[in-house]
């Protein structure tokens, strides 16, 4: 796993964290900060497991690789 650097920061609060791989391979996890610790312990968590199982390297549609 390259470097995860994890942002809180004010969302709308129908997003609760997201993750973006950057162009040097970084994967930075923005996590909504408007919602609860345990939402964002849990929204981390996810995030994470996205990192784990190499999900951005899937060429399938983001609704597919939530389910």
């Amino acid at each position: 796993m390259d470097d995860v650097f994890i942002r809180y920061l004010p969302l709308p609060p129908t997003i609760k964290g997201l993750t973006v791989l950057d162009s040097e391979g970084n994967y930075n996890v923005y996590i909504n900060s408007r919602l609860t610790y345990e939402a964002n312990r849990a929204t981390l968590q996810h995030e994470l497991q996205h990192i784990q199982n190499n999900d951005f390297q899937m060429l399938s549609h983001v609704r597919e690789i939530e389910k």
